[in-house]
């Protein structure tokens, strides 16, 4: 199997999202009970970054049957490496080596110059979701590829005082909110360009996260606050 470091375009399969979106589905509305709000945001068709806080182990297959079309998720290396790693690679997911994540980077660019939808959790490690970390992926893939990044919150799948590992219980209420695109305005190459994008996408996916709570009632893990 292709490891984060060494993949390219060429190893991830296309047709791995028409089957895995629906797997995904299954699981969001089936065997949990998933609330999926603003999926008009996500458009149809062309480039698309959907870029997501991460709160719990199960936010990669919850995201991925909520979003409206197939999506190529970037995926840590130590998924792939399981004993369940082959269904990543057959899904179409995109390895990550989280020391050297430019690979994944690289072909996720590609992915979308094909019109393609990726996913990203820019917080990178599973985390309290509130966003702090933001790191510069989403920036630099908005920046090279123009595609409009979709900010998205994923809440109730871990609740208060939960492990990061924690699997919600069957017809478990979660959440999924997608919100309204952000196009980046044409920025200076370099440093001083990718700060100010950092700054928008930042700006945007905090602000989405507030009204996501807002919306939901359901508070992050590290809050007190509703639980799922």
């Amino acid at each position: 199997m292709t490891r984060g470091q060494d993949v390219t375009a060429a190893d991830i399969r296309r047709w791995g999202p028409v089957w895995s979106r629906r797997v995904g589905w299954f699981l969001d509305h089936v065997w949990w009970d998933t609330r999926v709000w603003g999926a008009e945001h996500v458009p149809a068709e062309g480039p698309v970054i959907v870029a997501s806080n991460h709160i719990g182990v199960v936010d990669g297959p919850v995201l991925h049957g909520a979003i409206p079309r197939g999506s190529h998720i970037i995926v840590k290396q130590e998924f792939f490496d399981s004993g369940l790693g082959f269904l990543m690679d057959w899904a179409g997911q995109i390895p990550v080596d989280r020391s050297a994540g430019r690979a994944a980077l690289v072909v996720a660019l590609d992915l979308l110059k094909e019109g393609r939808l990726v996913g990203i959790f820019p917080e990178g490690s599973r985390g309290s979701g509130s966003l702090q970390s933001v790191k510069a992926g989403v920036a630099w893939l908005a920046m090279n590829s123009g595609a409009p990044v979709v900010p998205a919150a994923c809440l109730g799948t871990r609740p208060a005082g939960a492990s990061v590992g924690h699997v919600p219980r069957p017809r478990a209420r979660l959440h999924v909110v997608f919100g309204e695109p952000l196009v980046l305005p044409d920025l200076p190459k370099g440093r001083a360009g990718t700060q100010e994008a950092m700054r928008l996408v930042s700006e945007s996916m905090a602000g989405h996260l507030d009204h996501a709570v807002a919306l939901t009632g359901v508070a992050l893990p590290g809050d007190a606050g509703t639980r799922a």
